[in-house]
């Protein structure tokens, strides 16, 4: 025990001691020895933002597509300016005025987004020469800290509404959780760039730096043991052909509408046009952004900010006709060998004598024949039939049924593209036509709803929705949802629900006389101006009815027939029959797609399209 005792006076002892020397230590740093209070004085701790570079995009054929382009900043902490700072030398370094200088420093320290403390953008988009004589300088100006940041540029100048744009943070972003934007911040906050921002913007690092009072690094604080490195954001291929996309711009230049074209086996987008469009680096971060925006954005003739492929919702015309042919031959209202008599009109009443009228061609003497020549009374009659299945009195339940065969085609409803901001169009269900004629005392009847036989009425679809439709005959009876993202740098999957077969319901047996109309409509129909000697193109025009001006031109096709390689739907404003310009924008576009160039042949068609102008009237 005795020996236990004195072990433990040992230890105490020696505790003792050791406390009592790092007490005389402590003094002696506090009191005695001034070098790490005179440090602590000279020296400010300084959190540096790294920013990472925002990842890459690429095409189908691994073109770069979006790149990026050094941005200079100059950040400001309030409370670390010198006030007596040289401001005039400071404003001529940076060319700005005075005023300038004190607007952009003094901000309204009441607002959540600003403190004294904390880093604030005093002034963004520095030329490079400037930038760089500014660093110079930098010692003379403790409190402003320069940052290098990436923004956006795109080689091919076109692509403006699908890859989309970034913009500065607003409160809400700032309010975003997830990651930790502050003012000042580039966010993407259209098209792609906002779809895939959590893989593009990467994962800022930061540094701890000690900073003299002249606002001079000192060293890195706690050597760096708190520093993090910036990760860059992740690189996306997409399924865009930028060639097809520049090609398609081309032909749309002074016209409005929209042009999508798809890979039928797999969903992927080859082409994305919304026209007119505009060169995407514009709304880079340049000194001219702010009025290029302002000067599109005043254009409400065109709209060209406008995304009509995926927003713009109209009737398809007769690109419907196809469609309602291979509900009408599943849902057995009629058959493939069906003859019905067109005399160019078709009698609604006989008491009153309305009537719709077609245009001239032949009778059809089956369904592929009612294709070809696009007989408006081949599918007034199937409509009526349809409608009236259930009875005279009740055509509400036959819309309902065909309202639900069209939703399986993906109409109705977001197709759920990659993308923001997708319509939805419009699909009427009986409910529609309910409202609609609820003053009659007997309700509505089949033929008050004929047009919609023949695509016309209250149907309203997306170009995105028409392009799915010749994807689903193309593909005898599914579609995999559109999609842009093709694969990520990483090898990280993509959605897998952009690999699902959709089946719409139709029996493989009965896309064979559709497709056989849609190639006779192409070799000697309505179509020709999409025909090809080369492969075989299956395609069906569309003049949808515009009651506020001239009609718009539709077309829908794919090629080759027996191994679709493109699927394609065009839509041209106020250009008239969907022979005028739809058709023979989407035979150029499949030349383009399916042989790389323009035979000689069609080139006087591609000059035609090239050249004419359907906004100013200035047509060749």
């Amino acid at each position: 025990m005795k020996r236990l005792a004195e072990r433990q006076n040992v230890i105490i002892t020696l505790f003792i001691i050791g406390g009592a020397l790092l007490i005389l230590k402590a003094a002696h740093l506090q009191i005695i020895d001034s070098s790490y209070r005179d440090q602590a004085e000279r020296t400010t701790l300084a959190k540096n933002t790294k920013y990472p570079a925002r990842g890459m995009i690429y095409d189908r054929n691994e073109t770069l597509v979006v790149s990026n382009t050094p941005i200079y900043d100059i950040e400001a902490v309030y409370n670390n300016i010198d006030p007596n700072m040289d401001t005039t030398l400071f404003c001529e370094l940076l060319e700005i005025d005075k005023a300038t200088f004190n607007k952009r420093l003094n901000k309204d320290w009441s607002d959540i987004r600003y403190s004294k403390n904390s880093n604030f953008i005093f002034l963004n988009k520095i030329e490079p020469n400037i930038f760089s004589r500014f660093q110079e300088h930098l010692y003379k100006f403790p409190g402003f800290y320069p940052i290098v940041r990436n923004i956006r540029s795109y080689p091919d100048s076109c692509g403006a509404h699908v890859l989309g744009y970034l913009s500065e943070v607003n409160n809400q972003d700032l309010a975003d959780a997830s990651y930790n934007y502050v003012m000042g911040d580039l966010i993407g906050s259209s098209g792609l760039e906002k779809k895939y921002e959590a893989d593009l913007r990467g994962k800022k690092g930061f540094e701890y730096m000690l900073k003299d009072n002249l606002g001079r690094d000192v060293s890195s604080y706690n050597d760096g043991l708190l520093d993090s490195f910036a990760v860059v954001g992740e690189d996306l291929t997409l399924t865009l052909d930028i060639d097809l996309q520049k090609y398609g711009e081309q032909l749309m230049v002074n016209k409005i509408g929209a042009i999508i074209a798809l890979e039928p086996s797999s969903g992927e987008i080859l082409s994305m046009v919304s026209a007119p469009t505009f060169d995407p680096n514009l709304l880079s971060f340049s000194k001219k952004r702010g009025s290029a925006f302002v000067q599109l954005a005043s254009d409400t003739l065109s709209k060209p900010l406008y995304n009509r492929a995926i927003n713009a919702k109209y009737p398809p015309g007769s690109i419907f006709k196809p469609i309602f042919s291979l509900i009408a031959l599943q849902h057995g209202i009629t058959q493939p060998k069906r003859f019905i008599r067109c005399d160019g009109e078709y009698v609604l009443s006989r008491k009153t004598g309305e009537s719709q009228g077609c245009h001239s061609h032949v009778s059809a003497r089956n369904i592929q024949m009612a294709i070809q020549h696009s007989c408006n009374i081949y599918y007034y009659q199937l409509m009526r039939e349809f409608l009236e299945q259930y009875g005279y009195t009740r055509p509400g339940q036959g819309m309902d049924t065909l309202m639900s065969y069209l939703e399986r085609f993906g109409l109705g409803n977001k197709l759920g593209v990659d993308f923001p901001y997708e319509n939805d169009g419009f699909l009427p269900y009986a409910e529609t036509y309910d409202n609609m004629y609820s003053t009659e005392v007997n309700g509505w009847r089949s033929t008050y709803v004929l047009s919609l036989g023949i695509g016309q009425g209250e149907f309203q679809f997306t170009t995105l929705q028409m392009a799915n439709l010749a994807a689903i005959i193309a593909n005898r009876g599914y579609y995999k949802t559109p999609h842009l993202l093709k694969a990520y740098e990483s090898s990280k999957e993509i959605n897998p629900k952009y690999t699902v077969k959709r089946n719409v319901g139709i029996d493989r047996e009965h896309f064979e006389p559709v497709i056989e109309g849609m190639r006779l409509a192409v070799e000697a129909g309505t179509a020709r101006t999409a025909y090809s000697p080369d492969y075989v193109v299956c395609g069906k025009t569309g003049t949808s009815q515009n009651p506020h001006g001239e009609d718009h031109s539709v077309f829908i096709a794919f090629a080759p027939k027996d191994d679709p390689k493109i699927a394609i739907a065009v839509y041209v404003e106020n250009a008239g029959w969907g022979a005028s310009y739809g058709g023979p924008i989407a035979g150029l576009m499949i030349e383009k797609y399916l042989t790389g160039e323009i035979s000689r042949r069609n080139k006087w068609m591609e000059e035609r399209m090239l050249n004419a102008d359907l906004i100013n009237k200035e047509q060749l």
